[in-house]
Order: structure tokens, then C-alpha cells, then sequence
């Protein structure tokens, strides 16, 4: 695929498919013979996990380290494990505080009217 039908799919820039794999967020796409970038069903595969990863808001960084232990082989299962296991605990406590911020703003919208009212007749009791 060309970088425009994978920046088309996966609903990323052109520009950042570049980055991603200037940085190291993505491994080295192949090119064809005129320099084209030709991605893989594999290449596509990172782009789709780095999206994932990307949305959950797991930092670039993270990400990086996970690719580059990747690129050396079996010897870093354990360390790339490791790192999936620490990030799936931040992501964890952020979903618990967003359940939480959730509960919260169902529970004051569930009664807004009646603080609202209950706030207006103190008001018209003056």
C-alpha cells in the first residue's frame, strides 16, 4: 500500500506516518524501486497498534522503547511484556478516574433539576 491509502485507512496524516517512522514509533517501511514507500500487511499492523496505543494515551516514548526491544529480537519478550504490563496499570487508575469523574456528573445531572429548583426558591424566598 502506498502511504496515502495507509494515511487514508488508518485516518493519519501522510506527514504523520513520516514522523512515526522517523522517530522509531513505527519499524523502517520498505520502498519500492523508485523510493516509494510500499507498506506490509505487517507494516500496517504497527500503524494500527501505535493508533491503539496512541488513543490510550500512552506516551511516545513508551512506545519507542517497545518498538526498539522489538527490532532486537526474542532476548527482550520479557522486557517488552513488562512495559505492556506497566502501561495497562496507568491506563487502569486513568479509567478508574474517569468512571469515578463519570459517576460523578451522572449523579449531578440525575438531580440538577432539583438543585436548580431547590437554588430558585431559596432565591424567590428572599
Amino acid at each position: 500500500m502506498t502511504i496515502a491509502e495507509v494515511s487514508k485507512q488508518y485516518n493519519i496524516s501522510a506527514d504523520t506516518l513520516r514522523y512515526y517512522e522517523r522517530i522509531g514509533l513505527i519499524p523502517p517501511v520498505n520502498r519500492n524501486k523508485n523510493g516509494i514507500r510500499d507498506y506490509t500487511d505487517e507494516d500496517c499492523k504497527w500503524v494500527d497498534f501505535i493508533k491503539c496505543m496512541r488513543s490510550a494515551g500512552l506516551p511516545i516514548e513508551v512506545l519507542i522503547e517497545y518498538v526498539t526491544l522489538f527490532r532486537q529480537g526474542n532476548s527482550t519478550i520479557e522486557a517488552r511484556k513488562e512495559i505492556l504490563i506497566e502501561q495497562r496499570g496507568i491506563l487502569e487508575e486513568k479509567i478508574n478516574f474517569m468512571t469515578a469523574t463519570l459517576e460523578r456528573l451522572n449523579y449531578k445531572i440525575d438531580n440538577y433539576d432539583t438543585i436548580i429548583l431547590s437554588a430558585e426558591n431559596r432565591l424567590t424566598e428572599k
